[in-house]
């Protein structure tokens, strides 16, 4: 599959495995659009890849909002004529028991990690499927095995997977490509970005990050996912095990993942 021109939108894209994708799909020769709420990050992230040669244009935009994810694809074919790929990345996770945790932040977590990627899947749709071109979604080993105190992250990601996969049997005879991938725990912002219960941002990552498989490690595995077309990608040794095992040996598997939750940083168990 040849990239050369081709145009990538990116959501969520100023920092973790959204800038790393910028970054490899733009070096294989694909004009791309990154989005972001920070205008400062955003233009961080630009000024990262046009140092790289890449073609680069950012959009401001909240996942979450309907009307920006419709000018993002408007404003994508007004600038480079086309939409080849979008990868669904924008994300955001939260750490709390669902006894604890305000009801707007469970909204804002599905608001930003599945209606936004509906939004931003539907208004580009029509110019992938006219250049059968591909859509990435972004999800999680969230979306195969749920893990507590992640109700809303899990909840959005297994309605990711959901929607995903009966997309993709809608244009499967079209040429469109559809990709699920889930990382297992990667090192990025995602866990010090987390909502705690009312809201507030976490700011520390509970977990060991520089264990985790590296961002720019999972957009490698993404690129390559995309141009070999393939149906999903799942990551990380840990991540194969739970899925496999959550399948098999759904019961075993509550009380290993509560036992290895429960010993996180400050976990709401203790």
């Amino acid at each position: 599959m040849n990239l050369k021109n081709k145009v990538v939108i990116v959501t969520g894209a100023t920092s973790g495995i959204g800038e790393a994708c910028a970054l490899v799909f733009g070096k294989a020769g694909c004009k791309v659009i990154i989005t972001g709420r920070s205008q400062v990050k955003l233009d961080n992230t630009l000024d990262l890849l046009r140092k790289a040669g890449i073609d680069a244009f950012g959009i401001i935009a909240d996942a979450g909002s309907e009307l920006d994810n419709k000018n993002i694809a408007e404003t994508a074919i007004k600038h480079f004529g086309r939409i080849d790929i979008l990868i669904n990345n924008a994300g955001i996770s939260m750490r709390a028991l669902f006894e604890d945790i305000d009801m707007e932040v469970f909204r804002k977590v599905m608001d930003t990690n599945f209606w936004g990627t509906v939004y931003a899947t539907k208004y580009c749709l029509p110019q992938i499927l006219k250049n059968k071109g591909s859509i990435v979604g972004v999800s999680s080993i969230n979306g195969y095995r749920g893990t507590p105190a992640r109700t809303a992250y899990t909840a959005s990601k297994y309605a990711m997977n959901g929607f995903f996969e009966s997309l993709r049997t809608e244009v499967m005879k079209r040429g469109v490509h559809v990709l699920v991938a889930c990382p297992g725990f990667t090192a990025s912002n995602i866990r010090n970005n987390a909502l705690t219960a009312d809201g507030s941002v976490q700011g520390e990552s509970p977990r060991e990050e520089e264990k985790m498989m590296t961002s720019e490690e999972v957009a490698q595995e993404i690129f390559q996912a995309t141009i070999k077309r393939k149906r999903d990608i799942v990551l990380t040794r840990q991540g194969k095990l739970a899925v496999f095992l959550n399948k098999w040996m759904p019961g075993i598997m509550d009380g290993i993942v509560y036992n290895h939750m429960a010993k996180e940083k400050d976990s709401p168990f203790k």
